[in-house]
């Protein structure tokens, strides 16, 4: 079965089933107003299950936003596990960005979330940028034991990748480098320090190896720009040559794209010269504003296009792009800007010369 019994509300389901949070437990739960009423919900599913949650909000944070200091603050006291509930982002960490954290394993980080998360692993996590009440009632209640399965699978399919080949009936025509990179999942499974991922869960998805790309993706499905998501009217054609976007053509949201890109560029110069960005840095950020920084695959059944990307990148039948900031770190930029692709043919190609189709028009073939 693709759906669970509902014998439990989705904030049951997130508490118990995906975090699998246990009594004494810490939680950090970050809302906006308008997340107000699944913030509560998750808050009281903590209490039933003896864990001890703290509930902070802050005002509407964009891309282009910083995160208000006393949130980062309570996030730098590494509870066992912390919700990001925001109506568009949690917001960058203004700090952190001046003066990057670096890992055991040499990888820098500009953002305390993401160093006790992926760093330092200490934490487990869950971020729902854009979350919905329908979204959510929606979404949750799935077979994650399949969703996994499926999320696991595809990932291997990964392994002594050299690169894979995207199109599509709208007009994609791409080819992604991925030597050397891992696949990662987000199916639903929180339930270990350093493991977190979106509610809905259900995709998987892999950094390309930064100046990899050439070719055309055409986006028809739906967008992400710095204010919001949308429906995409009219598809948006990006040209990317190793690696980066050159072009971007289309109708008005193809200009607004672009703007937004524009503008990322821009700001990260500005923020060098300010002292918000390290010295040399601001080039780097700048220059990654144009870089394809993802490729995913959706697995959530029940996740629909509706012009909000936390649920849009999960549905089946979809990939998703995303320009700007990739996974690994060897990227970063001031946006990460996802866009879907309707019923893609992708077919990964090994470093033995084999190849192996994973979806033909939408379909999975795993």
């Amino acid at each position: 079965m693709f759906f669970e019994k509902k014998d439990k509300t989705p904030s049951q389901t997130v508490i118990e089933d995906v975090c699998k949070i246990k009594k004494g437990e810490t939680a950090l739960i970050i809302a906006n107003p308008a997340t107000a009423a699944i913030a509560q919900n998750l808050y009281h599913a903590c209490i039933e299950a003896n864990a001890k949650p703290t509930l902070i909000y802050q005002p509407t944070k964009t891309s282009n936003d910083f995160a208000e200091e006393t949130v980062v603050g309570a996030i730098k006291t590494a509870p066992d596990v912390i919700f990001s509930i925001s109506e568009c982002k949690l917001g960058k960490d203004e700090k952190a960005i001046a003066n990057p954290m670096k890992a055991d394993d040499g990888k820098m980080y500009d953002n305390t979330f993401d160093y006790l998360l992926n760093g330092q692993k200490s934490i487990r996590a869950v971020w729902t940028p854009g979350l919905t009440q329908d979204m959510f009632d929606r979404t949750v209640n799935i077979n994650y034991k399949l969703l996994g399965e499926r999320c696991k699978a595809l990932c291997e399919k990964y392994v002594n990748a050299e690169s894979v080949h995207v199109t599509a009936k709208g007009g994609t025509d791409i080819v992604v480098g991925l030597k050397g990179r891992e696949g990662m999942i987000d199916d639903g499974d929180f339930s270990k320090p350093g493991s977190g991922g979106n509610i809905p869960a259900g995709e998987t998805f892999i950094s390309p190896v930064v100046g990899s790309c050439s070719g055309k993706i055409v986006f028809d499905g739906s967008m992400t720009f710095s204010n919001g998501d949308s429906i995409l009217e009219t598809p948006i054609t990006c040209e990317v040559v190793n690696g980066f976007v050159k072009e971007v053509t289309g109708g008005e949201e193809a200009k607004r794209l672009l703007k937004d890109i524009q503008t990322a560029e821009k700001k990260a110069i500005e923020m060098e010269k300010s002292g918000k960005l390290p010295k040399g840095q601001g080039e780097v950020y700048a220059k990654n504003a144009r870089n394809i920084g993802e490729l995913g695959i959706g697995l959530n059944p029940a996740a629909n296009i509706t012009g909000n990307m936390l649920e849009d990148e999960k549905a089946f039948r979809t990939c998703h792009f995303a320009i700007g900031e990739n996974y690994d770190g060897d990227a970063p930029a001031l946006i990460h800007f996802d866009g879907v692709v309707r019923e893609p043919t992708i077919v990964i190609k090994y470093t033995d010369g084999t190849e192996c189709t994973v979806l033909e028009n939408g379909d999975l073939k795993i």
